[in-house]
């Protein structure tokens, strides 16, 4: 909206140009953003008290976690609040990617809240039983996946692109609902199951947003395009300001998340930046790059999924001594701030690793 009034006031004043430069308005969108957990995390979290929206912790969990019941919980909500507003302020809204962004984080934050809230009401570690959860996002995943398809204005934003192999590139077609479909829910999930130590998954989803809104930068700009070998998708680079955004409301929200925690983001944070990540991941066409930045997301999903199936075909035996993975290590005995940073250092190399995709092909 802000930046709709400054594009009409530069006709007038020319210093209002400077509102059209994407690193201009990314670095007010984290500004925004961060200005505004600071100014209302307080108020949502005291609100959050008020209501007793306390954290339900699972009695089969690490027993260090029972002191964190009663923590207030749905502090996604102000993730998401700032994420929407300082979007909807610097980011040009005639750009269909900027809505499938914030279509998706919506979609995917109103099935979290609906998850959480049940939690509490139930005060039950159990909220939308696994069947309509998956039905919700799985709804949200296609119509957002279809959508990007179906307006498609070039083949380059439907084709599969090999990080560091500039002449290999796969166009799929109709194949691509699917395929947007299983990396946007994936990661959600991912970022989901991340989610269990105070701070842990918030401070690597700020490093894969603010890389992927480099990613989006050079995508979007015909010349950096070009020069470094990736497709070119005109209007793309508005999801800088998406990106950016969800960087400030990421640092906001740690201020209050930093061990130990004031309040927990809940299903509706974590269900949400993990979608949101992976649809700007599909936007931009770097799917196997957001793999890879994201490696702390995908070893946590992996671990489950190899502990599920191990304890199903072995007869009960486990290979990790709790899944996901951060808990494998609280019960090895190490302090869960150790675990925290340590796991942001790796999601860190990662995204440098990630990063420099974009030089090497």
């Amino acid at each position: 909206m802000l930046y709709l009034l400054a594009e009409h006031l530069q006709r007038y004043v020319g210093s209002f140009r400077l509102f059209g430069y994407l690193s201009v308005r990314g670095i007010l969108g984290i500004l925004t953003a961060l200005l505004f957990c600071f100014l209302f995390g307080p108020l949502i979290i005291r609100r959050l008290q008020i209501l007793k929206f306390g954290q339900v912790v699972r009695p089969e969990g690490p027993q260090s976690h029972l002191a964190k019941t009663g923590t207030p919980t749905m502090g996604g909500a102000m993730i998401l609040g700032a994420i929407a507003i300082a979007t909807l302020l610097w980011a040009d809204l005639s750009s269909r990617f900027v809505w499938f962004a914030l279509f998706v984080s919506l979609a995917f934050g109103a099935v979290g809240f609906a998850d959480d809230w049940l939690k509490i009401s139930r005060k039950s570690s159990k909220g939308l039983s696994a069947r309509h959860k998956y039905f919700w996002l799985s709804l949200a995943g296609l119509i957002t996946s279809s959508a990007i398809y179906f307006t498609a204005r070039t083949p380059a934003e439907t084709t599969l692109i090999l990080p560091m192999v500039k002449e290999v590139s796969l166009q799929l077609g109709p194949a691509f609902i699917p395929w947007a479909y299983l990396v946007i829910v994936g990661s959600s999930n991912a970022v989901n199951l991340t989610d269990g130590l105070d701070g842990l998954a918030i401070m690597p989803t700020v490093l894969v947003a603010s890389a992927l809104a480099i990613f989006a930068y050079a995508t979007g700009n015909v010349k950096i395009a070009a020069y470094l070998g990736i497709p070119y998708v005109a209007g793309v680079g508005e999801l800088v300001i998406f990106c950016t955004a969800i960087a400030g409301a990421g640092l906001g929200f740690l201020w209050f998340n930093a061990y130990p925690a004031q309040v927990f983001m809940g299903d509706v944070g974590a269900l949400a930046l993990g979608a949101a990540l992976g649809v700007v991941a599909v936007l931009v066409r770097q799917e196997i790059v957001l793999a890879v930045m994201g490696g702390v997301f995908v070893a946590e999903t992996v671990s489950v999924a190899m502990q599920v199936a191990y304890f199903k075909y072995s007869g009960g035996k486990r290979i990790f001594r709790m899944a996901p993975l951060h808990h494998h290590y609280e019960l090895k005995g190490w302090p869960e701030p150790k675990i925290i940073v340590r796991f942001w250092i790796v999601t860190l190399i990662l995204v440098l690793i990630g990063l420099s995709t974009l030089k090497v092909r």
